[in-house]
């Protein structure tokens, strides 16, 4: 768990055992020994790679997977990674309970579905009316 998260991030970062290992102030070996799962640091030294890695301690312990992918990073700070889902038939997704129970989702409740070129975003109708408005009001501000 621990050791894959660490072996991963370091890579997706492109640092050294050496690097990570001067940024919280520790030996090169002793971080070599928690990437091969020998021992494993403690409270203050997972703080410090949880910010140096830009995620939160939590996902820095734990292991995800996703279907079809395997092991999957931690997410970064404030950002999250709920697992894959499958279109049925009629274009319809189940969006996993971990999501809805983070954001609030209930049944009936309206999103809106944004997109860019490389994916799609859902987004409480609210909110989006609240942040079109605010928009709104800035370009008639400008215009005066």
């Amino acid at each position: 768990m621990l050791k894959d998260n660490l072996i991963m991030l370091r890579s997706i970062h492109g640092y050294s055992q050496e690097e990570i290992a001067e940024k919280i102030g520790i030996s090169r070996q002793a971080y070599a020994k928690w990437e091969k799962g020998t021992t494993v640091p403690d409270i203050e030294k997972c703080s410090l790679l949880a910010e140096v890695y830009g995620t939160t301690i939590d996902s820095l312990v734990k292991t995800e997977t996703a279907d079809g992918v395997g092991v999957i990073p931690p997410a970064p700070k404030g950002k999250y990674i709920w697992g894959s889902v499958s279109v049925n038939d009629r274009g319809q997704i189940v969006i996993p309970k971990g999501a809805r129970d983070q954001f609030g989702l209930t049944g009936g409740q309206r999103l809106i579905v944004a997109s860019d070129s490389v994916g799609i975003a859902l987004l409480p109708d609210k909110l989006f009316a609240e942040t079109m408005q605010k928009t709104m009001e800035m370009i008639y501000e400008k215009a005066d």
